[in-house]
């Protein structure tokens, strides 16, 4: 009985040993699934929206060391009683107002600064799309018709067999994905997780399988679509998404500070929602789409994609809102009005026949409560007609 006890004892310190050492090795893993169980939590959501590289593997998109662009002042715009309550019942923390390439309006909120760079979530979708324009003016992408699998082999035989490039700037891949952000069994959720763990985007895309439409017939917002277009930009350059965004696109904007994405643990960046910059630098991207994909100085993106990727394009609901290549337009489909947005409160929006530009970033956790967008939508018009 004693020997028992012994050999029991022994057992128990080494499987509390090997609890201890499995800790050690996957302690980061560890702390960036904590991080994501908490991510939006009330206490922590503003904190973590300002500083998502403390608890995820990140990859710096290089500014450059040439100047920062100008941004001149223009005449201060004052926020209405009305705005002044849409801030405070949306948890807005910036709000970056330019009127004919001038600084009319910035504001910060819920003790985050000017300085602060704040995750994009979906608004980093308009920005690769951006950079496979580029790249496709410049003959490195033949045409958007083509098949994704022609630039993804490794998606052949998958659910994404058969998509075109096209077809996955529209979200319209028919490709089944859950995007139930509030249920943590769904697809987004478990990619998340993917993301917290080190593990594979790449993989993660491969293996989806199911569809539900014929690709281009239908339209759901499917975000893995955008992760397919990082896959094809990189299969057809050879190059990762960090380096090539900022060679193509931040470098010549001349930007306040390097952005940052978020990545998986190859090091690849998490395309659809992971890019992190301030919010005059967001004001920015806005203003270059207004000016047709020319802003400091030079042509960055070229005209035509500017102007085929923000018209609505997808086979979207009539009445609904509309959709381009990873752009949106309000439901109203106002010519010239267009805009990036991503979970959580954060916008770009464009009035090109007002010319002006509003970028905002929030953490509003009641975002998805019924007529919350399209009151944004009207609240960034009041402002733009209102200067």
């Amino acid at each position: 009985m004693r020997c028992i006890f012994r050999y029991l004892v022994r057992a128990i310190f080494v499987l509390a040993l090997i609890a201890v050492a499995v800790g050690v090795w996957k302690r980061e893993e560890i702390k960036r699934l904590l991080a994501v169980n908490s991510l939006f939590s009330e206490e922590k959501i503003i904190t973590n929206f300002s500083g998502m590289n403390a608890a995820f593997l990140s990859v710096d998109v290089p500014r450059g060391d040439g100047p920062v662009a100008e941004l001149p002042k223009g005449t201060e715009a004052t926020l209405t009683p009305e705005v002044t309550q849409w801030v405070k019942d949306r948890t807005i923390t910036a709000l970056v107002v330019f009127k004919d390439g001038a600084l009319v309006h910035e504001s910060y909120y819920q003790g985050t600064n000017a300085d602060d760079l704040r995750i994009s979530w979906s608004v980093a979708k308009s920005y690769l799309s951006s950079l496979l324009g580029v790249l496709l003016d410049e003959g490195a992408i033949a045409s958007i018709d083509d098949p994704v699998t022609k630039y993804a082999p490794s998606l052949k035989g998958g659910a994404y067999d058969g998509a075109s490039i096209r077809n996955v700037l529209n979200m319209a891949s028919g490709v089944t994905f859950d995007e139930d952000y509030l249920d943590q069994s769904s697809d987004i959720n478990k990619m998340g997780r993917v993301l917290a763990l080190g593990g594979s985007m790449d993989g993660f895309a491969v293996d989806l399988n199911e569809t539900f439409a014929e690709p281009g017939t239908d339209w759901q917002y499917v975000s893995i679509d955008t992760h397919i277009i990082s896959m094809i930009i990189r299969g057809a350059t050879g190059r990762e998404i960090a380096p090539l965004l900022s060679e193509k696109v931040i470098i010549p904007m001349g930007l306040e500070a390097s952005p940052y994405y978020l990545t998986d643990g190859n090091g690849v960046a998490f395309v659809l929602g992971g890019l992190n910059l301030r919010t005059r630098d967001y004001a920015r991207m806005g203003q270059m789409f207004l000016q047709n994909g020319a802003y400091n100085g030079q042509q960055i993106v070229p005209a035509d994609w500017v102007a085929a990727s923000t018209v609505p394009s997808a086979p979207t609901v009539p009445g609904e809102y509309g959709y381009g290549y990873q752009w949106w337009m309000p439901k109203d489909g106002r010519e010239g009005e267009f805009l990036a947005r991503g979970v959580y409160g954060q916008y770009i929006y464009i009035n090109r026949p007002l010319g002006v530009v509003i970028a905002s970033n929030a953490a509003d956790r009641k975002f998805r409560n019924e007529g919350v967008g399209d009151y944004n939508i009207q609240i960034f018009r009041k402002i733009a007609e209102g200067l």
